[in-house]
């Protein structure tokens, strides 16, 4: 089974913003000896891919796509497949099934999405393979709500309390594998720096969500959906650059600009649907200047937390023997960080262009010093964060 992102955006949830397949620009053909599955869609959306046999399918699903109404047989043009039908899960999966003709194995699958206009492509190549194999690899998964988070519950703890919740965002991802030096790559060593963190917060009472659990392509805007659909409290976006030359090295952290801000709340609402904007804020019905405005309100609250976050990462990656850069503290117009109804930082890790950085980056021990430091951050963050509510709600 091949999973894409499993996490959805609250427009996908509630069906106003449903992905559409664009039939011309889809088809299902050979391509030297392999079956090739082309979709076009109007938005990137969740998917993933398994086989089943008894008869030998090949099932494509979609979460917050919509191809009723479609006709889907043109798409089909090759003999590798008998038959092609459309349905709906009882999981609330859009489903396409292939009847295939003899075996095939998964050999590559991924989607792309442009820049220009947010539309996206899924691509997937399977080529011939024997029935063991393709039996060993059969079987539907395991259909369970907030798949991509570590906790089975993501807003309660074990007596129903409200739990601090913490956006694990490990960057790049898929198509996007970041920074690149000696056979290491940022995307791959962010998840394993992320799902290590993940453990040691849980560890620590503290709950967690990743928005990627796999090497998968997530977009900014479903990573912020991700975060909002677990009730997040603060998100820590994880990073490591490269640079042309080998000068820099050591963690920062940065938080959005107050010049970003000030154009941060006008892009969001652009790009977002009002109802998946700010928690706890019903934006429906309001134009842009109202939910600008709202917004803006949020961010006055949430940026100075955000800089007293970025303060405490700072401290205590130090104590816990991270190498911190010379400038730890910094800011930028990061579209990552303009969410505005909780805290959110960047913490770029280190240079994968410095040697020392990169061979600590490489390794779970090398990286366990930056899990420390993370660790006793937010606890502490989190109980000065109690301390100053009753305050805050004066």
């Amino acid at each position: 089974m091949m999973l894409g992102f499993l996490a959805w955006s609250a427009a996908a949830q509630d069906g106003s913003e449903l992905s559409r397949i664009d039939p011309a620009a889809s088809r299902i053909t050979d391509a030297a000896g392999d079956l090739e599955v082309t979709l076009a869609l109007s938005r990137p959306v969740p998917w993933r891919i398994f086989t089943l046999e008894d008869p030998l399918r090949l099932i494509l699903e979609l979460r917050g796509a919509e191809w009723a109404g479609t006709d889907l047989a043109p798409l089909l043009q090759t003999d590798r497949a008998s038959a092609i039908h459309g349905g709906t899960t009882s999981a609330g999966w859009s489903q396409l099934t292939l009847d295939l003709t003899g075996p095939v194995k998964v050999n590559e699958a991924g989607m792309a999405v442009s820049e220009a206009d947010g539309s996206a492509v899924l691509r997937v190549v399977a080529g011939p393979t024997d029935l063991d194999s393709f039996s060993a690899a059969s079987g539907a998964p395991a259909d369970e709500v907030g798949a991509h988070s570590s906790s089975a519950d993501p807003t309660t703890g074990p007596e129903g309390d409200a739990r601090f919740t913490v956006a694990i965002d490990p960057g790049h991802g898929g198509i996007d594998p970041g920074a690149e030096r000696e056979g290491l790559r940022e995307a791959h060593a962010m998840l394993s720096l992320g799902q290590e963190l993940a453990r040691a917060l849980e560890a620590a009472g503290i709950q967690t969500v990743l928005t990627r659990s796999e090497d998968v392509f997530v977009s900014l805007q479903d990573r912020m959906s991700i975060a909002r659909a677990a009730g997040a409290d603060v998100l820590l976006s994880l990073h490591a650059d490269a640079l042309r030359d080998d000068n820099a090295s050591g963690a920062s952290i940065y938080t959005l600009t107050a010049e970003a801000g000030d154009q941060a709340s006008e892009r969001m609402v652009e790009r977002h649907e009002s109802g998946d904007l700010l928690a706890g804020l019903d934006l429906q019905g309001q134009d842009d200047s109202v939910a600008t405005a709202l917004m803006d309100l949020a961010r006055l609250n949430t940026s100075p937390r955000s800089e007293q976050l970025a303060r405490t990462l700072a401290d205590e990656l130090g104590r816990a023997g991270a190498v911190l850069n010379s400038r730890p503290l910094r800011q930028a117009p990061l579209a990552v960080l303009n969410a505005a109804d909780f805290p959110s930082v960047l913490i770029e890790v280190g240079f994968l262009s410095d040697p020392a950085d990169r061979a600590r980056l490489a390794s779970e021990s090398g990286r366990s010093p930056i899990v420390a430091g993370i660790t006793n951050a937010l606890a502490k963050w989190q109980a000065m964060e109690r301390d100053m509510a009753p305050l805050l709600r004066r």
